[in-house]
């Protein structure tokens, strides 16, 4: 069968829109640079670049979208519900909460390693006949004409040449294709470090996440699966990750926690391994260019403190399929620049809003001006108590409002 789309980039994103397009009957051909690990023991997972050690907090759209493609029963046994948020500054009078059931919504979305998503989702794409899956290539040109575009690759010591009417570039943060494309992009630094690790508490989580802003950064703790288990996103200043990283920094890591904390989640008592990611905001100038469309980080990269990037990826992926779809009732040529250019269109609203709401809780709750202080203390306790607020919030952050 001819293949109709390429995909660049299996990670989270092109391995979940693979599988959109193979639902809706377009064949995918998908490229990874990195070669994927072989699971072989059902109950460990070696880490893989694609699908780190991050954990991935899905919106209710988010966990539609993979009960839309009958993967939520795979995922939802690594998944855990979030019923609660409590958000909070260290030293401060504001405190905002969330609750799911005040909400009338069974949760605010579900907390999942992004090593167990990545496994299911490799794992369903082996089995879909219309995905043929090719890791450890890496794409060495990229150029198009009016119908197709082409792509000149490397496996090993084979050479690959191929071509498509559409290609989606999902290949990262760093995007080779957008660079090939001659793409520019808008790239803001944040000076920021992302900790990332899971740790186990005293106290049962009891499906309640916390979002913390302290003056060391703002500092995330979302239930994970097992009754003690949470996740821990915590940025800090770039230049002062390795006091945090190591063995031998295990005991100071968790005072830490405590010292932010207090007893609200028990006592921090294990800490795993943690790993650290540079955090910048990188926003690419054009989403579709010619019969290429860009597609999660090489798009949009965001920062994590809201915990909206990947949602607002799957989303991208959803709307692009649904153009794709209705593109191929009167046509077979599925990369017309117009249909892509009216699919970026479509996006950016809710591309935006997301981007600025992210962008402006990390600006604000990073300034440590008093009066500034007071202003965002002074808006969490509005948030909790003014009639109207919470739903609309909660909406946007449960990716129902896009």
């Amino acid at each position: 069968m001819q293949q109709q789309v390429i995909i660049v980039g299996g990670g989270m994103v092109g391995l979940s829109l693979a599988l959109m397009l193979a639902k809706s009957n377009i064949s995918v051909k998908l490229l990874e640079a990195i070669r994927y690990p072989k699971y072989e023991d059902q109950a460990t997972i070696p880490y893989h670049s694609s699908f780190d050690a991050r954990n991935s907090a899905l919106s209710r759209r988010s966990v539609q979208i993979y009960q839309k493609l009958g993967l939520w029963d795979a995922l939802q046994q690594h998944a855990t519900p979030i019923l609660q948020v409590h958000i909070t500054e260290q030293g401060s009078f504001g405190k905002a909460r969330l609750v799911a059931e005040q909400e009338n919504v069974e949760s605010f979305g579900q907390v999942i390693e992004n090593a167990w998503l990545g496994r299911v989702l490799l794992s369903q794409v082996h089995q879909q006949p219309l995905i043929e899956l090719i890791d450890g290539v890496k794409v060495t040109s990229i150029r198009q004409d009016a119908e197709q575009v082409y792509i000149e690759a490397t496996r090993g010591e084979e050479k690959l040449s191929l071509s498509s009417s559409l290609l989606i570039a999902a290949d990262g943060r760093d995007s080779f294709c957008r660079q090939a494309l001659g793409v520019g992009v808008d790239e803001y630094d944040y000076e920021q470090v992302a900790i990332v690790t899971t740790v186990q508490t005293s106290k049962p989580h009891q499906h309640v996440g916390f979002e913390r802003f302290s003056p060391l950064g703002p500092l995330a703790l979302l239930p994970l699966p097992g009754e003690y288990r949470r996740s821990v996103v915590w940025p800090v200043k770039k230049g002062t990750e390795q006091e945090w990283l190591g063995d031998e920094n295990d005991q100071h890591f968790l005072d830490a926690l405590q010292q932010t904390y207090g007893d609200r989640a028990g006592r921090f008592e294990k800490t795993g391994k943690r790993f650290s990611f540079p955090l910048s905001q990188v926003l690419a100038h054009q989403q579709a260019v010619g019969r290429v469309v860009l597609m999660g980080n090489a798009a949009h990269t965001l920062h994590p403190v809201a915990g909206q990037g990947f949602n607002l990826c799957l989303r991208d992926a959803d709307v692009l399929v649904r153009f794709l779809t209705q593109q191929l009732l009167v046509s077979d040529d599925l990369g017309q620049p117009e249909v892509l250019k009216a699919y970026e269109q479509a996006r950016l609203k809710d591309q935006q809003r997301v981007i600025k709401f992210c962008d402006s809780i990390v600006r604000g709750f990073s300034n440590n001006n008093p009066l500034l202080k007071i202003i965002r203390n002074t808006g969490l306790i509005a948030f909790d108590v003014i009639p109207g607020v919470k739903p609309m919030i909660a909406n946007y952050a449960m990716g129902l409002k896009a």
